[in-house]
């Protein structure tokens, strides 16, 4: 069951346990269900038109599937005020009086509010199940117990872990990480439900911003699958703390969904099948496009498409993909982007690096 679920740019996806509201408590249907929806990288910027039709598109997706639980997983706002535009890219849940809760990207707090103090304003909205774990580093660290439906006991776990912005160390360039001591609170967190429920793990899902270095790994191996869209290597850390490891151990979190990365729409997983539905909602989707489904259409089960998938090749490397490959401009750009990071703190222009590339240096790769 310790699998690597990996979830790159997904604007939507509905993830299913037969799950649970905690203060209000989350709990298990008489279907033996739970929803979720999760938003990322929603880079919200107050009065901005784009913004506001991001925010339709959240509403169409809200009053087709009716969650049980929102969960927005970094990146949420993008500019000044920070309070108004976290305001108004939370107002889709809030009006529905749908319980959510946020972790937050390595964008959220450059802007007027750091994130304690946006923190302290999000816990403050009704529905809110954010919460905020003393002693640790990050701040939206936090663990949402699931009831079963009769509401008798725990049937499953969410962690969600605040991966931080940037790197801390001067020698260590790129983005930050789930640090040790998270970590060590997972295991602690973990194997008291472990034991609390006589020996056996609950199950669980994991929560987070910045994906793990994990994602390089199960792309590479050949006994594991992706489905969906990879433009760009995955923008992880350049350190690896275990928190994966630690999840294998534990043996309880049997997905884990992440942002970060614009332009990957991606699941995979080293050993087991994913059992997902997936919402076609933009105009990128590949993979729906190819199925002959449009904006709109219901979700549909991913599932059957998940066996005996063609190997291709991609820039050497042997991989399985579903939908039609190919390496994109803006994935060009985040490589070189990557690459001067580490270089230098200088800001990165990706619009310098988008013209020269487009002149002289880019040139769309597809599957052989």
């Amino acid at each position: 069951m310790n699998v690597l679920r990996l979830i790159g740019r997904i604007v939507f996806l509905t993830c299913w346990l037969a799950l649970p509201m905690q203060a209000q408590q989350l709990k298990f249907g008489e279907d033996k269900k739970f929803k979720i929806v999760q938003f990322t990288d929603v880079h919200w910027v107050y009065n901005s038109a784009d913004s506001e039709e991001a925010g339709e598109r959240m509403n169409e997706v809200l009053d087709a599937e009716k969650p049980d639980l929102v969960i927005y997983t970094g990146d949420v706002i993008f500019a000044k005020p920070a309070k108004e535009a976290m305001q108004k890219a939370l107002e889709p849940v809030i009006k529905r009086n749908i319980p959510f809760a946020v972790t937050f990207g390595n964008h959220d707090d450059e802007q007027d509010m750091n994130r304690r103090q946006l923190y302290e304003f999000i816990k403050g909205i009704p529905g809110n199940l954010t919460s905020t774990v003393e002693g640790i580093s990050g701040v939206t660290n936090f663990i949402l117990p699931v009831k079963a439906s009769d509401g008798s006991k725990d049937a499953a776990v969410l962690y969600v872990f605040d991966s931080n912005s940037y790197s801390t160390l001067k020698h260590i360039k790129g983005y930050g990480w789930v640090k040790h001591d998270q970590v060590q609170w997972y295991i602690d967190e973990s194997k008291k439900y472990t034991e609390a429920n006589g020996g056996t793990p609950l199950p669980a899902l994991s929560f987070f911003h910045i994906p793990l270095p994990e994602f390089h790994e199960a792309v590479k191996n050949e006994g594991s699958f992706m489905l969906g869209t990879r433009k760009e290597k995955a923008c992880s850390p350049e350190i690896n703390t275990g928190l994966f490891a630690a999840m294998q151990e534990a043996g309880d979190v049997m997905g884990v969904f992440v942002g970060h990365d614009h332009v990957n729409d991606y699941a995979g997983g080293y050993k087991e099948w994913s059992k997902l539905k997936t919402l076609p909602i933009g105009t990128g989707n590949d993979f729906a496009h190819d199925l002959g489904k449009q904006a709109g259409d219901n979700p549909f089960r991913i599932n059957e498409y998940l066996r005996d998938l063609p190997y291709v090749y991609v820039n050497g490397q042997k991989q399985r993909f579903l939908n039609g490959i190919g390496y994109g401009i803006d994935g060009y750009c985040c490589e070189v982007g990557d690459e001067l990071r580490k270089k230098s703190d200088k800001p990165v222009n990706y619009t310098s690096i988008a013209i020269k590339g487009l002149l002289f240096f880019f040139h769309p790769t597809n599957a052989r």
